[in-house]
């Protein structure tokens, strides 16, 4: 019985981590601020793809 409510603590905990986590990250909007970061990089990769224009 002991184990069975240990592993329901460590279960509760884990979801209640895992929620906080994703609020602060919706919360703080920091998944834009990343992108927003990391767009000058891949927009150096995007310039090198191979066009054919079509008309």
């Amino acid at each position: 019985m002991k184990k069975l409510l240990n592993l329901c603590a460590k279960l509760v905990f884990t979801a209640v981590a895992l929620f906080a986590g994703t609020f602060t990250i919706y919360f703080f909007n920091l998944d834009m601020k990343l992108l927003a970061m990391l767009e000058p990089y891949m927009d150096k990769i995007y310039d090198l793809r191979e066009r054919h224009p079509k008309v």
